[in-house]
């Protein structure tokens, strides 16, 4: 068996008039993330992640936001498809760490869920799942509070030959 490695980055603006979605679970809060799909820029940056390390591309060459069947698209359910895919070409999960970088709401206990929602995603054991978050510290655009980031690194084991 092979060990591959993807990396993913998202942000997103946040905005009046939208839920914030991080991860699969919504979180109370004034403003929303501003996006094409739901704007989860968690699930964005671990999709990424698992298409980096499949070396399938990106999140916008699967799901282009110039196409309107991706128009408010649960982002969970991107994932799903992206987990099927790699699952067909013979890739296991090995793990997701992810970094959630905003200013407010805190996570606090909510982490758990999105933990719980993203390894459900991901069809994976919880323990195969970070989810750490942090602050801007009042610099730029997250510091500010105009939005939210997020980074992802995610372990594929592919059998030896696909490597």
């Amino acid at each position: 068996m092979s060990a591959l490695i993807g990396i993913g980055y998202d942000s997103h603006r946040l905005a009046a008039g939208r839920r914030l979605v991080i991860g699969g679970v919504e979180i109370p809060h004034g403003q929303g993330l501003q996006g094409h799909s739901d704007a989860d820029v968690l699930a964005h940056a671990v999709i990424d992640a698992l298409l980096g390390a499949a070396g399938l591309g990106d999140i916008g060459e699967h799901f282009p936001d110039t196409d309107e069947r991706w128009r408010d698209a649960d982002s969970m359910a991107l994932l799903k498809q992206v987990v099927a895919t790699i699952d067909s070409a013979g890739m296991a999960i090995v793990n997701v760490d992810c970094t959630l970088v905003m200013e407010a709401p805190k996570l606090g206990s909510r982490r758990a869920a999105i933990r719980e929602s993203l390894a459900t995603a991901l069809q994976c054991e919880p323990r195969r799942v970070n989810v750490k978050a942090s602050t801007g510290e009042g610099i730029g655009f997250v510091g500010r509070g105009e939005g939210v980031a997020a980074l992802a690194v995610a372990s594929l084991q592919a059998p030896a030959d696909a490597s």
